[in-house]
């Protein structure tokens, strides 16, 4: 009797999608425990049918993929190469890569991102603020101080991609951007009350009116899952946050997405669907994009407010 009042040990708990083989995780965004072979036909199929349901490439298209060295831009670069091979979208792939001169984070990095480069098979181009600005981030910091110079790094960073592709000679850049970073875009925009931001930050191809437009494949994919596939994979990627960014405003937002996640796992994807909800009234007086007279890059302003002086 004393045997038979012990409870049973419970089996290990099978995939909910093949049924078949043990679940190893639980896939942050739905709950579903599943297997590691499973989780990677789905997490791979989904940014498929976004590719294909947005119509982000067209066969022939030359695409640069934004390489940090970081997961997001590690593990995009993989999944676009399989997707790539395994679809046949007929895509000409590259890596680029802006070195903003940074010691002992970004000079590490780009040594991941040239591992890459051997490990897919992709051209690597990289790009840096010296050689385009004259000046490294170490230098701008070392003169500004610790603060705002991650709004200074936006504004060179973007115009750093857009240059290394044009000497590429792409048609698109595809970039990293997951689920959560676009979450916290959103949010930062409401508390900025930054209108004319807010309407776009949701897009997933931007710059359409430029030269070379941006998409983001990974719009709907969570960071924890990308992290897990990174981890699951053995991918090469480098982990370390950069040196100057704890400070950053945009740490705030990200750590009340993290909080709301813990609570609500679509809460993610519930802010960027009112994101794509939100309309601007037609009343509404928006900022006029502009073009700076000393550089020639997009501005409010006459002179980019973010130019520095040349005796740096």
């Amino acid at each position: 009797m004393e045997a038979d009042s012990k409870p049973k040990k419970s089996g290990a708990r099978l995939c909910c999608v093949c049924n078949q083989n043990r679940a190893a995780l639980k896939r942050p965004k739905t709950l579903e425990q599943i297997c590691r072979e499973c989780f990677y036909a789905v997490f791979e199929e989904e940014i498929h049918q976004v590719i294909l349901e947005n119509q982000l490439f067209k066969p022939g298209e030359r695409i640069a993929i934004g390489a940090s060295g970081g997961k997001d831009s590690t593990v995009l670069a993989y999944v676009l190469s399989e997707l790539n091979r395994r679809h046949n979208y007929g895509l000409d792939l590259f890596l680029l890569s802006v070195d903003e001169g940074i010691t002992g984070y970004r000079d590490d990095s780009l040594e991941t991102v040239k591992r890459n480069e051997l490990q897919y098979g992709l051209p690597l181009k990289i790009v840096s603020y010296k050689d385009l600005y004259g000046w490294t981030m170490d230098e701008i910091v070392k003169m500004i101080g610790l603060k705002n110079n991650c709004t200074f790094c936006g504004v060179f960073r973007r115009q750093a991609l857009d240059r290394g592709a044009a000497l590429l000679k792409v048609d698109k850049v595809a970039t990293g951007h997951n689920a959560d970073d676009i979450a916290e875009t959103v949010l930062l925009n409401i508390l900025r009350g930054d209108i004319a931001r807010l309407s776009r930050c949701t897009s997933i191809i931007t710059g359409e009116d430029g030269p070379i437009p941006r998409c983001k494949p990974f719009k709907y994919t969570y960071e924890k899952e990308i992290v897990m596939y990174a981890y699951f994979k053995k991918l090469d990627y480098f982990s370390t946050e950069c040196i100057y960014s704890p400070n950053a405003y945009r740490g705030f937002a990200r750590e009340f997405i993290k909080d709301l996640e813990r609570i609500r796992p679509r809460a993610i994807l519930d802010i960027i669907k009112s994101g794509e909800d939100f309309r601007i009234s037609t009343t509404t007086k928006m900022p006029e994009q502009g073009t700076c007279e000393r550089c020639g890059y997009i501005s409010s302003q006459v002179t980019d407010a973010f130019t520095l002086p040349d005796t740096l």
